[in-house]
């Protein structure tokens, strides 16, 4: 039964490697909910900018605005 023994080692490293993964995301969602609300007005890419005219009525979108 000393065959057994390598595959039990390389699913511990993978599942170490997962956690690894895991953790490290986790981390990442943590620091862009900080940045998020440390500066709620920021604009994020993709999401398209909406200006005002005099009248405070938005302006229709253009093709460069997306």
């Amino acid at each position: 039964m000393a065959g057994n023994s390598r595959p039990s080692f390389t699913k511990r490293l993978k599942e170490r490697a997962r956690q690894e993964k895991q953790a490290e995301k986790a981390q990442k969602k943590l620091q862009r909910k900080a940045e998020k609300e440390e500066n709620p007005n920021a604009v994020t890419p993709g999401q398209p900018v909406v200006q005002y005219d005099e009248e405070g009525q938005p302006q229709a979108l253009d093709f460069h605005d997306f």
